[in-house]
This record gives structure tokens, C-alpha cells and sequence, in this order.
């Protein structure tokens, strides 16, 4: 994706998260990710190999997302919370294409660099409950349909199982060392009705489509892994 700058919130100049700088994102995510654990990656054919893609991914764990990138087919530009971008992190994550998200509001520049991936044909990874929890997208917030609608992209719902199971010895923080992670990746669908409505009412029945079609991936994935 090619960085340029548009204006946004306050007139401020926005630049598009960088496609080369998630793909640097992802070697280094699937140096650590398979070599601190032992992912089983299922359905990766299924991610279309161009265009648009959303990635919905449930989240139970502060792994999940660099899981995601390390071992998905194409380079992710993840929505990740501004309180994460501390420090060195902050240059990092953005240097290797993630987005800062204000939540306590509307985040206008956010919402113009995630739309800026989807135009350009990028895949842009959400996590659709909106914070960790017990990843079992009980409870989604609309981000996901309105980014899917004014898109129009598919949804490819994504399933991380394990990284939550049990703690590590050595780090609490995170799971066994060379334990086994399970990502499922399912098939992709529209969340729209296809008369591309963006109002209220057409993006709360997308959220319900959407949550639908995430729970029984859930539970076809928790079935497939046996977990």
C-alpha cells in the first residue's frame, strides 16, 4: 500500500498504514510465533488472495493478534488500541502498518486509515468484542459492520484457540512455551444486505449477520481442534 498523506480530524494530515511495513510485521510474526509455540493453522485457503478481507478475530489473549499475523497468507494491518503504543512500541507497531484506536471516542483518523487499507486492497484485522474477554463473540461492537458495509469487503472470521488454556512457568503472562496454539480461519461472507445501506437499522442487522456467522465458526473450529 502506498503511504500518502489525506487530511483528517482537525485538518490533520493522515497517512496510510504502510502494506511493506506489515509484511516486515509479519516475518518477524512468524519468526516468534513458531518459535515460542506450536501453531496449527487450519483454513488459511480460504483467505482470498487479493482484494479486501477483514479479518474478525476473537480475543482472549494479548496473543492473539501477533498469532494472527505470524501465520495468516497476507500481511495484517490490525486495529490495536492506543493504551498498547507505549514507548518503543509506538514507532514499532506503527512502522510495521498497525493503526492506533482512541476508544474513548470517535477516532476519526483511525476509522480513515482503516478505510485507506480496505480501498487499497489490504486486509485489516479487527477484533470485533472490542477488548479481550472470553473470545467467544458474545458481544460485538458495530466498528465491525461499518467497516464491512462502507467497504464492502468480506469477513473472514478467525478463530485462536489456546492461547489462554494454561500459563506459563516461565512468564505468566503468556502461554506455555512451545505449547500448542490452534487458528482456524473460515470462509468468508458478506455482512451487508447487498442494497449497500449504511443506515442504523441496516448496520445492526450486519452486526447480528455478523455474530451469527462468527459464533458457529467459533463452534465449528472448537469442534475441528477438539478444544
Amino acid at each position: 500500500m502506498r503511504r500518502h498523506p489525506r487530511r483528517g480530524e482537525a485538518g490533520r494530515e493522515v497517512t496510510a498504514p504502510s502494506l511493506r511495513g506489515a509484511e516486515v510485521g509479519r516475518r518477524i510474526g512468524v519468526g516468534l510465533m513458531y518459535g515460542l509455540w506450536k501453531p496449527r493453522v487450519l483454513g488459511a485457503w480460504k483467505v482470498p488472495a487479493s482484494g479486501p478481507v477483514i479479518f474478525a478475530v476473537n480475543h482472549s489473549h494479548n496473543i492473539d493478534g501477533p498469532m494472527v499475523m505470524g501465520v495468516a497468507p497476507r500481511p495484517t494491518h490490525f486495529l490495536i488500541k492506543k493504551e498498547a503504543f507505549v514507548g518503543p512500541l509506538d514507532p514499532f507497531l506503527l512502522g510495521i502498518g498497525q493503526v492506533k484506536v482512541d476508544r474513548s471516542g470517535t477516532d476519526r483518523t483511525a476509522i480513515t486509515q482503516a478505510l485507506d487499507v480496505l480501498s487499497a486492497g489490504g486486509v485489516l484485522g479487527i477484533f470485533p468484542e472490542g477488548t479481550r474477554g472470553e473470545g467467544d463473540f458474545a458481544a460485538l461492537r458495530a466498528g465491525l459492520a461499518y467497516f464491512a458495509v462502507r467497504s464492502g469487503a468480506p469477513i473472514v472470521p478467525v478463530a485462536v484457540l489456546g492461547s489462554s488454556d494454561k500459563r506459563g512457568r516461565l512468564i505468566k503472562a503468556l502461554p506455555p512455551l512451545r505449547s500448542r496454539v490452534d487458528v482456524v480461519f473460515g470462509d468468508p461472507f458478506e455482512a451487508g444486505d447487498g442494497s449497500g445501506r449504511r443506515t442504523r437499522k441496516a448496520l445492526d442487522e450486519a452486526t447480528e449477520r455478523i455474530q451469527k456467522q462468527l459464533t458457529a465458526h467459533l463452534e465449528n473450529a472448537r469442534r475441528s481442534t477438539g478444544r
